[in-house]
């Protein structure tokens, strides 16, 4: 079983990797597309590069943007900002998948040990099997047997405390998903609103026909912020509510699986 710190380590190795591959995968787009372009024939190209008879020579026509090019223009710093909540998104989602799992939540070994020890009267190998356990059952079989002394109803409540805060601890991991689908619409939106007035200050500015690049400019930045916006928070509010419900049912469990361990000790102090 990993613990949690091994389980962060890991998420934020993914999300490295995925960065990595994001950045070569990236970088080898736009090497085809340079590839592409300098492999069109020189024929292609105007002959304005010579000198006209009686005139100067014309400036090269200047060549066009790759598509990664152009992206990266339109988010500005919005790309590092979108860059760094993805990278986020990816951790946070990787250390969420593997908490989640039953092996840390209810693990099916921890189950038929401690049921074996109950068996055999062996409560305090028990006991120190669920204590050494960093599983959600664990914890809370644990705390169970710490107040079985003092009776079954003591138990049960001690099991309860413990049962609601580990639950918060999963929620509160959890929530940053949902954080991450909140804001990253929001930034977009604001990225929108900042392309906007960057193409309407350039029609404010002219005094007469805007430059069309420019007003494109602004409106890249709009819709692109919009666009990454979206794209991170659809995936962050699925995962969320996907691994909220899993949670539950799993923390569901836990309940049940704790209160029919403990069951044998229901006379304990009576």
């Amino acid at each position: 079983m990993l613990r949690r710190s091994q389980a962060f380590s890991l998420s934020l190795c993914v999300a490295s990797v995925a960065l990595m591959l994001g950045i070569f995968l990236t970088t080898q787009a736009v090497t085809a597309q340079d590839a592409a372009a300098d492999a069109e024939p020189a024929a292609a190209e105007p002959a304005a590069a010579e000198p006209a008879t009686g005139g100067e020579p014309t400036e090269p026509a200047e060549a066009p943007k790759t598509v990664f090019e152009w992206v990266y223009t339109a988010l500005s710093y919005y790309f590092w900002i979108f860059m760094i909540i993805s990278i986020v998104f990816v951790a946070l989602l990787v250390m969420n998948i593997m908490n989640a799992r039953r092996e840390n939540v209810v693990p099916l070994a921890l189950v038929e040990s401690f049921e074996a020890c109950l068996e055999e009267n062996q409560v305090q190998e028990a006991y120190d099997m669920a204590k050494e356990d960093e599983s959600f059952l664990g914890k809370v079989l644990s705390a169970g047997l710490e107040k079985v002394s003092t009776g079954y109803d003591k138990a049960i409540e001690a099991m309860q405390e413990v049962g609601e805060e580990e639950n918060m601890k999963l929620d509160h991991r959890l929530s940053y998903l949902a954080l991450i689908g909140t804001l990253s619409p929001m930034i977009g939106l604001f990225g929108t609103v900042d392309g906007m007035i960057q193409s309407f200050s350039v029609i404010a500015r002219s005094g007469g026909t805007p430059d069309a690049s420019a007003l494109a400019n602004g409106i890249s930045t709009a819709l692109f912020t919009t666009l990454v916006g979206l794209a991170l928070a659809i995936p962050a509010i699925a995962a969320y509510n996907i691994l909220r419900n899993r949670v539950d049912r799993l923390a569901l469990e836990v309940g049940i699986t704790s209160e029919g361990l403990m069951s044998r000790f229901q006379n304990v102090g009576k």
